[in-house]
């Protein structure tokens, strides 16, 4: 049945720039002939909104390719990183962070401030921040970049722009959704670093990322998605039980990982994960025991989620990236001893392309496709 109702002209534009956008962030270069071929479009329609395009400064024109009309050169279309770029932040147990990515994903600016956030009150943090976005927004416009969309990471629980509930934080029912004068969404931590490692880092579609911070997070990522749950729930990696009777967890519960395999338990009386590090490529025995303590934790946690989740690989992240090389054996070991027959081969373990930097990545990442999927919104075309 054909519907009664017509389709807006905005609305089709809107459409068409998505669609030549993506395009071009998914092929490459093109000329304008060879997006008309790809896109369906007609000539006329690519040209008017490649110039568009062009004037918002998230593509440009220059060289030539084959592929014009009948063979000839034509001058190709590319996605350009000069003009337009997003802002990634994060606030963590004990820093803030911030970056500026550029529509290529390339990051031109990172910035982080060490900080106690434990038990914080959430308007001097929120303020910190403020500061650390003007900061990094100045530097940004100073180079010729224009911010045009926010994203926050927070290590909790989020509805509706509000974090709900960040154990660590202290915090309960924050709304922070009104951070930036911007286009903005908060999301939490470990979805966030997911998707971070999925657009920055090992580039594959389908892993469980784990991100090992003061608290354990999980990100599914399914076909370049992050699978959330119906409340938005899903992945509190940190809150398995490992040891039903074990010490009390700050949520409450008892044995959880995080009490196991949090950085607190690893690190114990050392300063830092870097003086942890020194210390376990001097040989230190003590350190090397909070290792295989810790990755033991792990890998029983990790049994459980790959019966219920079967993913194929399983990405360590935040802490456990630089302290993977002592992980890798006690959590793999511990895998392999639990999944029984059903089972047998763990999925492959494998090391954070991004590190540390893979929430505030995300962040930054989340607008970028937000401007890929909705040129006309994001850049006011």
């Amino acid at each position: 049945m054909v519907s009664s109702r017509g389709v807006r002209h905005d609305s089709m534009r809107a459409r068409n720039l998505a669609v030549v956008l993506a395009t071009i962030h998914r092929s490459g270069p093109h000329t304008r002939a060879a997006l008309a071929e790809s896109t369906g479009l007609t000539k006329t329609t690519v040209s008017s909104l490649v110039a568009d395009l062009l004037e918002a400064g998230v593509v440009t024109e220059s060289g030539t390719v084959r592929g014009g009309e009948r063979g000839r050169p034509g001058v190709a279309v590319s996605l350009s990183g000069h003009r337009v770029a997003a802002l990634g932040l994060e606030i963590n147990i004990d820093y803030l962070a911030a970056c500026v990515v550029d529509v290529t994903r390339d990051v031109r600016l990172r910035r982080v401030r060490p900080a106690d956030n434990r038990n914080s009150d959430p308007a001097r943090i929120l303020a910190e921040l403020r500061d650390l976005v003007k900061e990094v927004t100045a530097e940004a416009e100073a180079g010729g970049l224009r911010v045009i969309g926010a994203a926050l990471a927070v290590p909790g629980t989020v509805e509706g722009g509000v974090l709900r509930s960040a154990p660590h934080l202290g915090w309960r029912d924050v709304r922070v959704e009104d951070l930036v004068d911007l286009p903005f969404v908060v999301d939490n931590e470990a979805n966030l670093a997911a998707l971070g490692e999925l657009w920055f880092g090992s580039r594959e579609p389908d892993f469980l990322y784990v991100s090992g911070e003061i608290g354990i997070g999980a990100g599914l990522v399914v076909e370049g998605m992050v699978f959330r749950g119906t409340f938005g729930l899903a992945g509190e990696l940190g809150h398995v039980v490992v040891v039903p009777d074990g010490p009390t967890c700050r949520c409450g519960g008892r044995g959880c990982l995080e009490v196991y395999a949090g950085q607190d338990a690893l690190l114990g009386d050392v300063a830092s994960v870097g003086e942890l590090v020194a210390r376990l490529e001097s040989g230190d025995g003590r350190a090397r025991e909070a290792c295989d303590r810790a990755g033991h934790a792990l890998g029983v946690a990790l049994t459980s989620a790959v019966h219920l989740l079967d993913p194929g690989r399983i990405v360590l992240g935040g802490v456990y990236a630089p302290l993977f090389r002592w992980l890798e054996r006690p959590v793999t070991e511990g895998m392999r001893a639990r999944l029984g027959q059903m089972r047998g081969t763990p999925p492959a373990l494998v090391v954070s392309g991004t590190g540390g930097d893979a929430a505030v990545l995300g962040a930054a990442g989340s607008i970028i496709q937000k401007i890929l999927a909705e040129p006309a919104q994001m850049l006011g075309l």
